[in-house]
């Protein structure tokens, strides 16, 4: 009998020590492609197996081509979204997404600007001055990349559609950096740049800070969002908000027998819970740019 016990015992403390089988089917989470499917993979897979770990439940990483996003969330393809803050407000307003919580990273925190750029030694001087001029933008639903930066050309009076000679988005990944270098290398005499890509190519020496000149800078609003499906279940989604907000640089997840930091894999440097309201000054963008989800054609 004793060696009976001593068996059970042995077991107990094995079955302790093994991680206990998460519940119910998979739960997926759209993630928004910022170059490719393999790259969003690599960043977001450690942070989604963190958020199983956490919440006792499987979750499931979706790539999502931004023009895609809301098609895919409304046929209810995945519970959860991680998309920028454009891609927020328009299933927010045409699905019901509920805000969980903002990405932070760089210099502004959960907050982040658009700019409008040109090298150092360009003539151009001020926002009038890009009459006959040609610019890059970023992809037309990227809040720092082509609505922040329409926007401060329309309040400045200038009209992109009539003022510009030509303007254009590029093809393929890296469009944010494409933008950057197609001024950089004077293919281009302008160009709308995210103030945090600035930052990070800066930061990492691909470019210098004395390579441009900011012609304007927009206001500082929120940046990439988790989103939740409105009928998620509520206590399922209070632990996926906080689950986020309390990952710190030191939080580690094993895959496939590594030791991986959950922050550091997806490039974020933490995450902070907003009010609906402070998505107001983007709101106000797309609707004097005539942008979704308010245009009037």
């Amino acid at each position: 009998m004793k060696y009976l016990i001593l068996i059970f015992l042995l077991c107990g403390v094995l079955l302790s020590g093994c991680e206990q089988p998460l519940e119910g089917p998979p739960i997926r989470i759209g993630y928004m492609n910022c170059n490719s499917e393999t790259e969003t993979m690599q960043r977001f897979r450690p942070l989604t197996a963190y958020l199983s770990q956490e919440l006792g439940r499987p979750f499931e990483a979706v790539p999502v081509d931004t023009q895609d996003f809301e098609s895919r969330f409304a046929a209810g393809e995945f519970t959860f979204t991680h998309g920028n803050s454009l891609l927020y407000i328009i299933m927010h307003e045409n699905q019901g997404l509920r805000l969980l919580a903002t990405e932070k990273r760089g210099q502004f925190g959960s907050r982040t600007a658009g700019s409008i750029i040109v090298r150092k030694d360009s003539p151009i001087k001020t926002i009038k001055d890009l009459q006959g001029k040609r610019m890059l933008f970023g992809p037309q639903l990227a809040p720092t990349g082509y609505l922040a930066q329409y926007d401060l050309m329309l309040q400045a009076g200038f009209d992109p559609e009539v003022g510009l000679d030509y303007y254009a988005i590029p093809r393929g990944a890296y469009k944010h950096e494409k933008v950057i270098y197609g001024v950089y290398f004077g293919e281009y005499d302008v160009a709308a740049a995210p103030t945090l890509d600035l930052e990070l190519m800066t930061r990492e020496g691909r470019i210098s800070a004395d390579d441009f000149r900011i012609l304007a800078q927009s206001e500082i609003i929120p940046y990439c969002t988790f989103g939740a499906d409105k009928d998620a279940d509520a206590e399922l989604v209070e632990k996926f908000r906080k689950a986020l907000v309390e990952l710190t640089p030191e939080t580690t997840v094993k895959i496939d027998g590594e030791t991986i930091k959950v922050l550091d894999s997806a490039w974020i440097d933490g995450f902070e819970t907003l009010l609906d309201e402070d998505y107001d000054p983007i709101r106000a963008m797309a609707k004097r740019v005539n942008m979704p989800p308010y245009q009037e054609f």
